[in-house]
């Protein structure tokens, strides 16, 4: 099915959301949002057939937040995901939709994490539900959550679900839900057992289906980058530095990340512009005929401002944001190697983003190779050798008579041999660039010490923790931090992983313990945290309330390794993909006791569970 819009303003949806939307920065709906929206908000049945990435959640989110209605504080809506960090993300961007829906209340919910809080969100009143099927089916049967009132219902990568072992479970929630409610299923493919959930529960469906381009230019080589975003600024300034560019499209993914990173890059003394959808026609054909005649060699675009941009001397695109749906990436990187040359495409990725980065893959049919940032030793050497070719090509150049005068009087008059005075005019020369570069990113060194990285395999589904993950998490040394945060400014252990994890890009399984006291919380994380990260994370907000980390002295964290290996569900430990979602039956504790993040049951137990039902 294909729809062309090209604004979202042509969809029907309510000033509040398209005023968010432009606050966002989003210019034109994604070919998946531009077919399903309509239709959902016509109150159709959808069948969805997208891979990851196009752009699903914002597909079912606006429809669903269209029609909410908050006063109403029952659960609306139902979003089934298959693993808890989707129903987080998905959580998360139905929250950032909704600002400007004043008490709107969206609750993600899954295994892993405290019962208690879910009962106590649940009981305030939520709107929409984001959760795994097992988590939903528990509440369910508990009889905790209702879908009386059950408008919607999404099933999100509903293929996941199925190979997870997840599908029975879903067929079951869906014949709880009201006779009368719509249903969005997406699926990356659309095997027999999925159809046959749509058959059964689906009423007259519309069925759209995006097709994800795979079609890139053999010329151009394909790089990715794994940053944290709190370092990309000094890493885009890392690949600026020493590679061999002509000129360079950086893409990010909003209008005013493009003002801003063009404002950041020229404050750092490298020339750059924006390009984007609130443009003139004339300030746009002016900026790319600058661009095209060598007069700027720098420019930050978004998807749409780039559409049809053709410039030949463009020898590099690097996603400074990674896109929305693999589409946008073809089309990003065919900015480059045109007419027949070569070029160069660096991805940024963070460290949540890995998700994306290997849908990307499998869209285009190749690996991405691995890139590892210059050092700033290689900068050094770079900016010296730079140095030294312009020597060289003023010696041969120039005529020198008058300066070998200058340095002879000074020779003379201040009694300094000429190499001390080459010397002195060298630092002069670097005083605005020196030679010697420095910047905020941990090195290589700092950052196996405190996050050990492990490089993903070619083309693979994930970074999926192997079979010793825990095991090899356990056995680092960890150290108890204070989080300025509790019981009472709302925060959960989600919520804390979800800001380490995020702003200083550890991995999940190496956040140790968490424990949640009415004004504070401790968390044992890795020993070795480099100092910028620890300065960065002391401003990391949680529920708008600042971090404020600090090191609890004297306390380590009480055996890593026997914490783990004995009692795993003390522990956060969120490997991708986890088969199960309902939690071990918990433990007698104390209501002094604080509360812990717990882990994730074994697959048996969810079926034992479904048998006894």
């Amino acid at each position: 099915m294909s729809v062309l819009v090209e604004r979202f303003e042509d969809l029907a949806l309510s000033p509040a959301l398209l005023e968010t939307l432009k606050a966002i920065g989003y210019e034109a709906p994604s070919p998946i949002q531009a077919a399903t929206i309509p239709l959902l908000l016509e109150g159709r049945d959808v069948l969805g057939q997208a891979q990851t990435g196009t752009g699903k959640t914002a597909a079912f989110a606006l429809p669903v937040l269209e029609t909410v209605k908050v006063a109403d504080r029952r659960p609306q809506a139902l979003v089934l995901t298959p693993t808890r960090e989707l129903a987080i993300q998905v959580a998360e961007a139905f929250q950032g939709y909704a600002r400007h829906l004043p008490g709107f209340h969206v609750l993600p919910i899954y295994g892993g994490q405290s019962m208690s809080i879910q009962l106590r969100h649940l009981r305030r009143g939520v709107h929409v539900v984001v959760g795994t099927p097992g988590r939903v089916m528990d509440h369910l049967r508990r009889e905790t959550l209702s879908l009386a009132d059950l408008r919607t219902v999404v099933l999100d990568e509903a293929d996941e679900m199925l190979r997870m072992g997840f599908i029975e479970d879903v067929d079951w929630i869906l014949e709880q839900a009201p006779a009368e409610r719509q249903i969005a299923l997406f699926s990356a493919t659309m095997p027999e057992a999925i159809l046959r959930v749509a058959r059964r529960h689906l009423r007259d469906p519309r069925e759209v289906k995006i097709k994800a381009g795979t079609a890139t230019v053999s010329t151009v080589r394909q790089r990715y980058c794994q940053v944290g975003p709190q370092h990309k600024l000094d890493a885009l300034t890392r690949v600026l530095e020493v590679e061999d560019a002509d000129a360079i499209l950086i893409f990010v993914r909003t209008k005013i990340a493009a003002n801003e990173l063009a404002e950041r890059l020229e404050a750092r003394g490298y020339p750059s512009a924006a390009l984007h959808g609130d443009m003139t026609q004339m300030l746009r054909e002016k900026t790319i005929e600058q661009l095209r005649g060598g007069g700027l060699d720098i420019l930050i675009a978004t998807d749409v401002a780039a559409r049809g941009l053709d410039v030949q001397r463009i020898t590099h695109v690097i996603n400074y944001d990674i896109p929305y749906d693999t589409e946008a990436y073809v089309h990003r990187i065919g900015r480059t190697a045109r007419a027949g040359r070569a070029g160069d495409a660096i991805l940024f990725v963070a460290p949540r983003e890995l998700r994306m980065l290997r849908a990307i893959e499998k869209a285009i049919g190749q690996p991405i190779e691995r890139m590892r940032l210059p050092t700033p030793e290689t900068i050094t050497s770079h900016r010296l050798a730079q140095f030294k070719q312009q020597v060289g090509e003023i010696y041969t150049s120039q005529d020198l008579a008058f300066f070998r005068q200058v340095v002879a009087e000074i020779e003379r008059e201040q009694d300094i041999g000429a190499p001390d005075i080459a010397a002195a005019l060298t630092w002069l020369a670097q005083r605005e660039r020196p030679f010697q570069f420095e910047d905020a990113i941990p090195s290589e060194a700092e950052r196996a010490a405190f996050r050990p990285e492990r490089d993903a395999k070619p083309g693979g589904r994930g970074e999926r923790a192997p079979r010793n993950a825990s095991r090899e998490a356990a056995d680092l040394d960890k150290i108890r931090y204070r989080l300025e945060v509790g019981h009472q400014h709302g925060a959960t252990p989600q919520n804390i992983v979800g800001a380490i994890a995020n702003e200083a890009g550890i991995e999940s399984r190496y956040i140790g313990r968490i424990e949640i006291y009415e004004d504070h919380s401790t968390v044992d994380l890795p020993d070795g945290m480099p100092a910028e990260i620890f300065k960065h994370l002391k401003k990391v907000r949680v529920r708008q309330y600042p971090l404020n980390i600090s090191r609890v002295e004297g306390a380590a964290s009480e055996t890593p390794r026997k914490a783990y290996s004995k009692t795993p569900k003390r522990g956060i430990e969120k490997s991708e993909g986890a088969a199960s979602e309902t939690p071990r039956k918990p433990a007698k504790k104390s209501a002094a006791k604080p509360e812990t993040g717990d882990g994730e049951a074994a697959p048996a137990a969810r079926k034992a569970r479904k048998k006894s039902a």
